[in-house]
């Protein structure tokens, strides 16, 4: 179930909302438990399964690790548990890219099951794994109430596209939260904010990338595919970070407070900054279950830039079993290294020098998200020459009214003055400024009854993180 979906935001939410914050306090956390099962199923009921498998291994695992006093049988048990994790994640997500490598590596003709993934698996196992193994590290007591571990592992906020919410920033608050009026009230704005994120901006764009994106390379021109590059680029960060809002802001209703996910990504003077800005609970994940263990900046700065080159690859890795996302975490990945050896990001020379940075990271990005966007790494290579012009021949199909019109240009300029920080606090207006808190909630109802009409009006409804 989608939360930009008529389904979800009309009947589905109300029905939750109204049953759980009419419910005694002891209740609210089952009542949450099955509306978040029932979201899950409403998509995939054969995949619940594998949920369910999950928080039963990682409950027994956790609890056998706190009970247990031997420090080289904690860490069998803790590695046991990673193992069956990551080899639910494997099998789901990458058993058919692996098997398509060893047919095409070896020209054999392996006949394989074609396996589906569930929907939100990179999702959940990310976050089991931060419960087992802060339970490992004593940061947290292993949940001794199953159910509680249920709600943290299948909280339908966050679900099925994050952000990765880490066990020890909610541990208490499983336990013990209060609902009030202003934190269900910003939950409700921040819902509309994120909705209209999605409808009103990533849809439009998406719309104008998918058009430019399916054409073969030689059809359109270096302009139009800088044009199809840039509305990607937008339209994965209101995509994502619409989708993130809606989580906060549905945490926020339920009594949770979510960090956030997404600060501004877009106005970064360097890759490192971008990975501080961008998918938040991710890079963070990475830095503490990953980084950090394999020694983070403790070590030699070899041995450092090894580390960061394993973790930008496990984050390609971690977003699709595609050569495509392999290539994109490298490459993200290489330009880390390149700052860390030059010391680029800690560069503050006046405007100039801010100008050029700026520049230099948004030519890296919006490279990154043509590999990210294409369907391989030949398309993607292909586009790549079209935008530097080094495509000898075309046979333009449309021109370039065909593939944006004049809504979708002014969608463009509110996208990339709103991926800025004009309007940052703008839901948290102090009471005593009336009028605009006034103004602030007539303008969200208006978004509101916009991004419901694209809804019921719209057949185009993409989330790309769905795919992840």
């Amino acid at each position: 179930m989608l939360f930009s979906s008529m389904t979800f935001v009309f009947m589905f939410l109300p029905i939750v909302c109204a049953i759980y914050l009419l419910a005694r306090k002891e209740l609210q956390n089952y009542i949450l438990l099955i509306a978040s099962i029932l979201f899950y199923a409403w998509g995939e009921p054969r995949y619940l399964a594998i949920m369910i498998l999950t928080i039963l291994v990682n409950y027994i695992g956790a609890n056998y690790i706190s009970r247990s006093h031997n420090a080289m049988h904690r860490k069998l048990l803790l590695i046991a548990t990673i193992v069956v994790d990551l080899s639910f994640l494997f099998y789901f997500k990458y058993f058919n890219f692996v098997m398509d490598n060893i047919n095409q590596l070896f020209h054999t003709h392996i006949n394989f099951i074609d396996v589906v993934m569930p929907i939100g698996i990179s999702f959940y196992t990310f976050q089991a794994l931060s419960y087992v193994v802060d339970v490992y590290r004593n940061e947290v007591k292993a949940q001794r109430d199953i159910y509680k571990l249920a709600l943290y592992i299948t909280l339908f906020p966050q679900l099925v596209a994050g952000p990765i919410v880490k066990y020890h920033d909610v541990d208490e608050q499983i336990s013990d939260r209060t609902v009030t009026f202003d934190k269900v009230a910003y939950g409700v704005k921040r819902f509309i904010v994120g909705l209209a994120k999605k409808m009103l901006i990533a849809n439009t764009l998406g719309a104008v990338a998918d058009k430019i994106f399916v054409q073969p390379v030689e059809n359109f021109d270096a302009l139009t595919a800088w044009i199809g590059a840039i509305a990607y680029t937008l339209q994965l960060y209101y995509d994502f970070s619409g989708y993130s809002d809606m989580a906060i802001g549905l945490g926020s209703i339920f009594g949770f407070k979510f960090l956030e996910n997404f600060n501004y990504p877009y106005i970064s003077k360097s890759i490192t900054e971008f990975w501080r800005r961008w998918h938040i609970s991710l890079s963070t994940w990475f830095k503490e279950y990953l980084y950090i263990p394999l020694g983070g900046n403790r070590v030699s700065k070899r041995r450092n830039l090894f580390n960061l080159f394993v973790v930008f690859l496990a984050t390609g890795v971690w977003h699709g079993a595609s050569w495509n996302f392999i290539f994109w975490g490298l490459w993200h990945g290489a330009f880390i290294i390149f700052e860390k050896i030059t010391g680029w990001h800690k560069k503050d020379g006046g405007l100039k020098i801010n100008i050029a940075q700026h520049i230099y990271t948004m030519f890296a990005f919006v490279i990154g998200w043509v590999m990210f966007r294409a369907d391989n790494m030949a398309y993607a290579w292909d586009y790549l020459k079209n935008m530097f012009g080094l495509i000898s021949e075309h046979k333009i199909t449309y021109k370039l009214p065909y593939y944006i019109d004049n809504i979708e240009i002014i969608t463009f300029a509110v996208a990339i003055l709103c991926a800025m920080p004009i309007f940052r606090g703008m839901l948290e207006v102090k009471y005593e400024r009336k009028v605009l808190r006034t103004i602030i909630n007539i303008w969200l109802i208006v978004l509101f009854v916009l991004s419901a009409s694209s809804i019921a009006a719209s057949t185009y409804n993409p989330f790309i993180y769905f795919r992840f």
